[in-house]
């Protein structure tokens, strides 16, 4: 006799699980593609994009944020209202608003690549100014 779990039938199909993980690897590789262009952008090196904890480190300097702003993308529930910032900021750079740093945040699979292969321009004369007012 055979078990009732052996003759079970799977919900999810092999096919699906595939098709998930190349969706995935996807978007994965587009948001470093992305990533790599606006570091490049910012005059930073492009490979950093692919570096897992120095992109973030990266990121904060392009945002032209303090040093500390990095170690808050640690601390839980700080690193959401951190993650917000870093991404204002960014679209700041390149001369965008609010909503584009919230694209940034919230939907990075569309937002990166179009400010990496778009035609906005990195402008850090922001912190120039302000450090001189």
């Amino acid at each position: 006799m055979r078990s009732a779990l052996s003759s079970s039938v799977s919900i999810q199909g092999a096919s699906s699980t595939n098709i998930e993980l190349f969706v995935t690897l996807g978007l994965i590789i587009l948001i470093f593609a992305g990533l790599w262009k606006v570091f490049e952008k910012a005059g930073k090196p492009g490979w950093a994009a692919i570096i897992p904890i120095y992109n973030l480190y990266v990121l904060v300097k392009v945002s032209g944020n303090a040093w500390y702003w990095f170690a808050l993308f640690f601390v839980p529930v700080i690193n959401f209202f951190a993650t917000l910032k870093v991404s204002i900021d960014v679209a700041g750079k390149f001369n965008k608003g609010i909503l584009f740093g919230l694209g940034l945040t919230f939907i990075s699979f569309v937002f990166y690549p179009l400010l990496g292969f778009g035609g906005y321009q990195y402008n850090d004369a922001t912190s120039s100014t302000e450090s001189m007012a």
